[in-house]
């Protein structure tokens, strides 16, 4: 059994018109796809065999890109063959390749790569866009053996697939304003944050880039927001429904992102003491593996989509369009300035022996409160400027004390390391975080 990784190079620059083919470098959009394209690769197992790669100076550039993080190949090889158009020409290297290697990644060009795929696979797919990645595997033991119809697609993944960025730019004109109430009604923005929900899922289940669960949140939460203030006004009951579930899906993903947040800080967490940096992040990582098929696995399920489904019809129904019909912005302005009371009111009963989760509830509402102001965002603009600060404030006072009781959770599973002095660290700028929110007032209404 053999597997091929084969990728096309990040995308070139047509700038120079001086420059032969084989010397045009990336572009910048190109440049801007290595990073997710090396964390990419890693993680499927693409650069733990040979590597090989054409001359040509873009798939030079990529090769170097991809091998940024922390792999190292059996080998790395710049092949003049692999400089071709032509798949038969790219075939009989393969087929020349020893047979002492089993898993093999090239770096090359189209349409050489993509009509290889075609001949090895019977359902290969109709492009390979750049930085696009391909795995086959080969039903032979013998690269000679090598032919027509031999392989399996295990993997087809485009930029748009791996990294929020590129995935962000191909669908930013699809729906412009999409949560603006001056370019779309009530029942648009839902629908529009719905259809947001249905494109960023297969990017969280992949899990190749936190930034798809982080945006996947923020269009649960803003939908759940909005539901929560149609209930309030209208008293429809049907939305109960409907907003309970969109909280189930949103504290399914809880656990996940604390420890992206976690693995982010930890560099700087850590950085007086680099050995137990990396026993943690290890075991971080590890934890974060698990929450991610765990979290891929319930999105996979038929309940989930079904779930999504009912909301999406809901939300287009004739009902939902009549309840919400005659609502406008000054409503929406209206249910945030209550919340915003609200906020005011719990603020100020604060005390200094309030326990964590008083804190937490509030950081919560802010959110909502957010996410409400944001459907009319230039006459909210003063007020959500000093909210997000706030809620910066207040996110960081969560994410320390998540990060106390995982550093705990560690420190339990590892006696033998010695965290008292991060634990420390912890707890210090949580009190100092604790103590600065307690000396705030009320919000601007």
């Amino acid at each position: 059994m053999k597997q091929l990784f084969l990728i096309r190079h990040a995308k070139s620059s047509w700038e120079d018109s001086s420059l032969s083919d084989r010397e045009r470098p990336l572009n910048d959009r190109g440049r801007s796809q290595l990073a997710p394209l090396a964390r990419t690769l890693n993680r499927l197992g693409a650069l733990s065999g040979p590597v090989y790669a054409s001359p040509a100076v873009r798939a030079q550039q990529t090769l170097t890109g991809a091998l940024s993080v922390d792999a190292q190949p059996a080998q790395v090889c710049t092949e003049d063959e692999l400089y071709t158009f032509d798949f038969k020409r790219l075939l009989r290297w393969l087929q020349n390749l020893g047979n002492d290697q089993n898993r093999v990644t090239i770096i090359g060009h189209n349409p050489a790569l993509l009509e290889l795929a075609a001949f090895l696979v019977p359902q290969a797919p109709f492009e390979l866009p750049t930085a696009g990645i391909l795995e086959i595997r080969l039903s032979v033991r013998d690269w000679k053996k090598v032919d027509k119809n031999k392989g399996v697609l295990e993997t087809f993944l485009t930029p748009r697939d791996f990294s929020y960025r590129e995935f962000r730019r191909k669908n930013r004109k699809a729906s412009p304003g999409a949560n603006d109430l001056d370019k779309n009604t009530l029942p648009e923005v839902l629908q529009q944050l719905s259809k947001q929900l249905e494109q960023l899922t297969p990017g969280v289940m992949l899990g190749l880039d936190d930034e798809f669960l982080h945006q996947y949140r923020i269009a649960l939460r803003r939908s759940r927001a909005i539901a929560e203030s149609l209930a309030e006004i209208t008293g429809d009951r049907r939305l109960q429904e409907h907003i309970r579930e969109l909280k189930q899906h949103a504290r399914a993903t809880s656990a996940l992102r604390d420890l992206h947040v976690f693995l982010q800080d930890l560099p700087d967490l850590c950085r007086d003491n680099p050995e137990l940096c990396t026993t943690l992040t290890g075991w971080a990582r590890f934890k974060a593996e698990k929450a991610q098929r765990k979290l891929a696995k319930r999105l996979n399920q038929k309940r989930y989509r079904q779930s999504l489904e009912r909301w999406q019809g809901y939300i287009e129904s004739k009902s939902f369009r009549k309840l919400a019909e005659d609502l406008r912005k000054k409503d929406i302005q209206a249910a945030a300035n209550r919340r915003l009371k609200q906020f005011n009111r719990k603020t100020a009963e604060l005390l200094h022996t309030a326990p964590d989760e008083a804190l937490h509830q509030l950081r919560k509402a802010l959110k909502r409160i957010r996410y409400l102001l944001e459907l009319d965002a230039r006459h909210g603009k003063p007020t959500l400027k000093e909210l997000r600060q706030r809620q910066d404030l207040y996110g960081r006072f969560q994410d320390l004390h998540v990060q106390i009781e995982l550093t705990r959770r560690f420190l339990a599973d590892h006696p033998e390391c010695d965290g008292v002095s991060l634990t420390g660290k912890l707890e210090q700028e949580n009190s100092n975080t604790r103590r600065q929110i307690l000396a705030m007032g009320g919000l601007n209404v």
